[in-house]
């Protein structure tokens, strides 16, 4: 067996040996919650707060067909998933074998012979194109399914609008990415998946500093919270964490969606709260202050950094596998294609279909590392807020697009945010411990 096929065969041995691993792992925890369930007669007995029935009512309050609305809204999602990277890897196939990208590289190079202008030129055509045959799907997922299930607000037109700002912010950021990787590609043929990893992470830290500060307000207007009562407790918990702002922000976002949502975001002096208007318009006051203390846990637990690290070890891993899987394919097909390696802007589509596939894969290692952070912030927000019913309260809220009672292996693979029971399991807990005390009532 050949470099090529050792590392592809690699690949799938780690692959499987994550799933089993995780399996192994669920049923450890099955196992253990029964037996201290089993083992715990007396101590239940004495237990003044019966966690088990204070869940199961907050599920039951939930009408069997939202219920089933919600599921079937959930898993749809799953059904998505398959059918985006079928349609990205069709998408990427046709540019190869119709060598249309290899015509778009042709075209750049008659009109300049500087390299970065070729990849700016290509990056473009190469963005249009492939918004246009992803169009269909695009209108499916963010428009029409939406509405069915009553989760946009937006007409056709307002969504069209937001949808071409989108584009052209891709237009500016895409070119710009683009250029520094294939500079990196070109100097450094061999070892371009090392340094074209410490690129990756650069640029998300960039872009994940950058979105909500510059790019989210291109879509919606952000205005100060006036309103005392709201705005007052909320900054309190953040100066009692050591978040240095001074405001809290009001974001429009029922203009697009009934979904509710907040974040803390920025660096330096560019420091912000901001919760959207859905939130204030849905919650009561302990609701806000919950979720607004979750979104501080994201912050005060630096979990920004600790995902850009864990992206990093992913890029790695993928980078490294694309570059034996490119060279291996240019190798077998690159002469029809019109490829002429890591550094031709025309293997864009072949390097996107080989990551696509690769990340498609690591689905349930990329939702269980977001996972966790969600947990740990719930975790946060519980002991910042103490409001452990309105913790209930918002899993229920958020459960009308989100699945609230999925199996352990479903939870495991398709959620990136715990699912709805295990926020209500984890705030019954945390009431359940305290109630003896007093400090819950």
């Amino acid at each position: 067996m050949n470099g090529n096929g050792r590392t592809i065969v690699l690949g799938i041995l780690l692959l499987i040996l994550f799933v089993f691993a995780g399996l192994n792992r669920l049923a450890q925890a099955q196992t253990s919650d029964t037996h201290l369930t089993a083992g715990s007669g007396s101590a239940a007995a004495a237990q003044p707060f019966d966690v088990k029935a204070a869940v199961d009512a907050y599920l039951a309050s939930v009408p069997a067909a939202q219920r089933a609305r919600s599921d079937a809204y959930f898993e749809g999602g799953y059904w998505l998933l398959l059918w985006n990277f079928l349609w990205g890897t069709a998408v990427f196939i046709f540019l190869l074998q119709a060598r249309v990208s290899a015509r778009i590289r042709d075209f750049a190079e008659g009109l300049t012979r500087s390299k970065s202008l070729q990849v700016v030129l290509y990056s473009i055509a190469f963005l249009l194109i492939t918004t246009v045959l992803s169009f269909p799907l695009t209108v499916y997922q963010g428009f029409i399914r939406e509405h069915q299930y009553g989760l946009a607000t937006q007409t056709f037109g307002p969504w069209f609008a937001e949808q071409i700002k989108g584009l052209v912010i891709g237009l500016i950021a895409l070119p710009i990415a683009l250029i520094i990787l294939y500079a990196v590609f070109r100097r450094a043929a061999r070892t371009w998946w090392i340094w074209g990893t410490i690129v990756a992470v650069c640029l998300t830290m960039i872009g994940s500093f950058i979105a909500p500060l510059y790019v989210e307000p291109v879509f919606n207007t952000y205005k100060p919270l006036e309103d005392p009562a709201i705005r007052d407790p909320i900054l309190s918990m953040a100066r009692a964490n050591q978040i240095p702002v001074k405001q809290v922000l009001v974001v429009d976002a029922s203009r697009q969606t009934t979904r509710i949502s907040a974040n803390v975001a920025g660096f330096f002096g560019t420091m912000r709260i901001a919760l959207n208007d859905n939130l204030l318009k849905q919650c009561s006051l302990p609701e806000i202050r919950t979720v607004m203390a979750h979104e501080m846990g994201h912050y005060v637990l630096n979990h920004q950094m600790k995902l850009v690290i864990a992206q990093g070890i992913l890029y790695l891993f993928a980078f490294s596998l694309t570059a034996r899987l490119f060279d291996a394919a240019t190798e077998r097909w690159g002469d029809r294609w019109g490829i002429l390696g890591i550094g031709d802007p025309a293997g864009l589509p072949l390097l996107a279909l080989i990551l696509g596939a690769i990340f498609f894969l690591l689905t349930p290692l990329t939702n269980t590392v977001s996972r966790v952070t969600e947990r740990e912030a719930d975790i946060f927000g519980l002991n910042t807020a103490r409001e452990p019913d309105a913790m209930a309260r918002v899993a229920l809220k958020l459960g009308t697009y989100r699945k609230l009672s999925p199996t352990p292996l479903e939870e495991a693979i398709f959620f990136d945010h715990p699912s709805g029971k295990s926020r209500i399991r984890m705030a019954m807990d945390w009431k359940g411990e305290r109630l003896p005390c007093g400090e819950i009532k």
